[in-house]
């Protein structure tokens, strides 16, 4: 299934995405209202009842009078590992990580799919990284990565942006990939029963219609249950976590000259099976 939360001018709600439509699950299931994360954590009591509101024809709208919001408002932790595909490290002068390098980006960053992103008057290298996220499940802390795979609720498509300028001035990179609005993902969560294998999907950005970056999340270091596992022996894995599994080569700051995103670019990122998000960028005028 694919999870959304939406808004057609007023309130927002959570909705269930059926090929061009999109069907209200809080028209259905008031007491969830806007919140994924709470949706998440009743998803094994409530998820028979939301695979048979398709059939409720008086709360379908078409997806182009949705305004898709970020499926998760403000997740409790955002994780993204760095250089997690060998080519991307390569280019960043940087050998393939012995170790899982993380890094927390602000829940304040969160951004919606298709909402701008800002660029602020303070760096003048904001970047792209297209990537693969995955949303938690509730999960119990020391998973292996043989059963990681039940701690994964669903996937988006997301974009960790990054300012490179404050990224390389300090040995933590938490701060430059925190700006507001400097995580959009979505469009929506398609639930991790439709993606057999998330190491085998085409990613690809896109600037101003001209490919970036494509590769296949196979390519990764460490995959996605080795993430997990690394992760849940530090900390309790949460309903609505988010985990940027990486990003692949072709970003700005390795092309030659370095190219960063302007005022007016238009940013894409496609992710097989999943779903695409795009974004304009634009001054942040009171930076």
């Amino acid at each position: 299934m694919k999870l959304a939360r939406f808004s057609t001018g007023g309130e927002l709600e959570l909705g269930l995405v059926e090929g061009n439509g999109i069907v209200s699950i809080t028209a259905t299931l008031p007491f969830i209202g806007a919140d994924m994360r709470q949706l998440i954590q009743r998803w094994p009591e409530l998820r028979d009842e939301i695979a048979e509101l398709p059939r409720r024809k008086e709360s379908w709208i078409p997806l182009s009078d949705a305004r898709l919001h970020a499926p998760i408002a403000r997740p409790g932790k955002i994780f993204a590992i760095g250089l997690n595909y060998r080519e991307h490290a390569e280019e960043s002068s940087q050998s393939a990580p012995q170790q899982q390098i993380w890094l927390l980006k602000a829940a304040t960053a969160t951004n919606g799919p298709f909402d701008k992103i800002d660029l602020p008057k303070i760096s003048a290298a904001v970047d792209y990284e297209g990537e693969l996220v995955a949303v938690m499940a509730p999960a119990p802390r020391f998973l292996q990565r043989q059963n990681a795979r039940t701690a994964v609720f669903g996937y988006c498509v997301g974009n960790d942006v990054t300012a490179r300028d404050w990224q390389f001035r300090s040995q933590q990179w938490s701060l430059s990939k925190s700006f507001d609005t400097h995580a959009p993902f979505g469009p929506w969560i398609v639930t991790a029963d439709e993606i057999e294998d998330p190491h085998s999907l085409s990613l690809k950005t896109y600037v101003n219609g001209e490919l970036r970056q494509s590769a296949n999340t196979g390519q990764q270091i460490y995959s996605l249950w080795e993430q997990i596992e690394h992760l849940s022996q530090a900390v309790t894995l949460e309903p609505g976590d988010l985990v940027f599994t990486g990003t692949p080569a072709g970003v700005g700051a390795a092309m030659k000259p370095r190219t960063f995103l302007k005022a007016g670019d238009i940013v894409r990122v496609e992710l097989d099976r999943i779903g695409m998000i795009e974004a304009r960028c634009d001054p942040l005028n009171d930076a």
